[in-house]
């Protein structure tokens, strides 16, 4: 009867805790977010131009793939959202709506390249391959506290993407590859009249195309409503 009710529980607690992703959150991130262009402005607001990789600490490799960037090839054999995976649309400028699909799904809609995004707490589905997206996994981070200072602050998302298509860092052909992993934390800040911010800070590896990992923080601004909000296709410029 012990050994029973030990692999019952087994069985039952992981899915219940799964299920409690969105009820259990320590943050609500849903809503509508625009982007604030804070830091490389002339990288995220405009198309570099060719073979630009500037503070990028790229292959050989990788330049090589950079310079022979052909936008219109990209858009004849339909891979003009190259620059829209998972990596390169959160460095746009434009919008985010953030919503929970389900109890251990929380989707996130990105207007440029009318994107999504799926962060699943739960098992992720598989894939035949991959996709712009990649297949994304995420899990709240423990609240900090003073008996364990190494623990992230409270209402941090933690969030895996692997098993992405290559695409592009920047829209001018600055590649990542079928390998590339990216970890993204997801923090909301408040300041003193009340105005909500996300943090996303991206730590991208991709050992094919960049020396070491490259991390960003980009940075979106709470709105009040889904003003704005305009999605559009992919471009390759």
């Amino acid at each position: 009867m012990r050994a029973f009710i030990l692999v019952l529980v087994v069985l039952i607690v992981p899915s219940s805790a799964f299920a409690q992703a969105r009820t259990a959150a320590p943050v609500d991130l849903t809503g509508y977010w625009v982007s604030m262009i804070t830091d490389f402005w002339r990288y995220r607001m405009l198309t570099p131009p060719k073979g630009n990789v500037d503070y990028l600490p790229i292959t050989p490799e990788g330049r090589k793939v950079t310079d022979a960037w052909d936008p219109a090839r990209d858009e004849a054999a339909g891979e003009q959202c190259r620059g829209y995976g998972a990596v390169g649309v959160m460095r746009m400028p434009g919008r985010l709506h953030i919503t929970w699909e389900s109890d251990d799904v929380l989707k996130l809609d990105a207007d440029a390249g009318t994107q999504t995004r799926r962060f699943h707490f739960a098992a992720a589905p598989a894939t035949g391959g991959g996709t712009w997206q990649g297949t994304s996994t995420a899990r709240w981070a423990r609240p900090f506290t003073p008996q364990s200072p190494d623990l992230a602050p409270q209402g941090e998302l933690r969030v895996t993407t692997t098993r992405m298509r290559p695409g592009y860092l920047r829209k001018n052909g600055v590649p990542y590859s079928a390998n590339a992993s990216m970890t993204e934390y997801f923090v909301r800040l408040v300041d003193d009249d009340g105005q909500q911010y996300l943090a996303v800070t991206q730590a991208l590896e991709d050992s094919q195309y960049f020396v070491t990992p490259i991390v960003r923080t980009m940075l979106f601004k709470k709105q009040a409503d889904g003003t704005g909000w305009n999605p559009t296709p992919c471009s390759a410029r």
